[in-house]
């Protein structure tokens, strides 16, 4: 019997409530589920938030341009590299924990081109993004989700990270529809 193959494209580390809740979408399929993580490692994401939490709190305007030496860079690239690869390791770890059968990898390219490759390397039947619950995370990437239906030919879920169903079903946020 086939897999039934569904690609989760995340941005932080399942917590055991997220892998439940995904496998909980899974119950009533009758083949083996396989779940393909993909953690993308985004490191103007990272700068982005981190300079809007900063405007946030009046700090950017009364701060000069911060400069960067090449071996500062480098390091902080291998740092979110390895913070990715955990990531990954830890999402595989929830979901196997949770009864379900897991991979996964770390994408550096566009995470929506990434997301579209595996659905179509693996054939998968589904896509989920999990995106973290936080404003300005929403701003960013809220988009995934809208190109990820554009460019795929399978149902695509955008659920929040760290909340439970009930959670994510008021005000408008969460599940977006399959």
């Amino acid at each position: 019997m086939a897999d039934y193959d569904v690609v989760l494209l995340v941005e932080q580390e399942l917590t055991a409530q997220d892998a439940a809740q995904v496998r909980s979408l899974h119950e009533d399929i009758e083949e083996p589920v396989l779940y393909h993580v993909l953690v993308p490692v985004e490191e103007s994401a990272a700068q982005i938030e981190s300079g809007i939490s900063a405007l946030g709190a009046g700090e950017v305007l009364a701060t000069p341009a911060l400069v960067l030496d090449p071996e500062t860079i480098q390091e902080r690239q291998k740092e979110l590299l390895d913070e990715a690869r955990s990531c990954v390791q830890g999402s595989i770890d929830r979901i196997v924990e949770s009864g379900g059968q897991a991979t996964g990898e770390c994408v550096k390219t566009d995470p929506i081109a990434a997301l579209a490759t595996k659905v179509v390397e693996v054939d998968a039947r589904e896509a989920i993004i999990l995106t973290r619950p936080h404003v300005v995370a929403e701003f960013f990437h809220l988009d995934w989700t809208a190109r990820a239906r554009r460019k795929l030919k399978v149902p695509v879920l955008h659920l929040l990270e760290h909340e439970n169903f009930d959670e994510q079903a008021g005000e408008g946020e969460g599940i977006s529809g399959v």
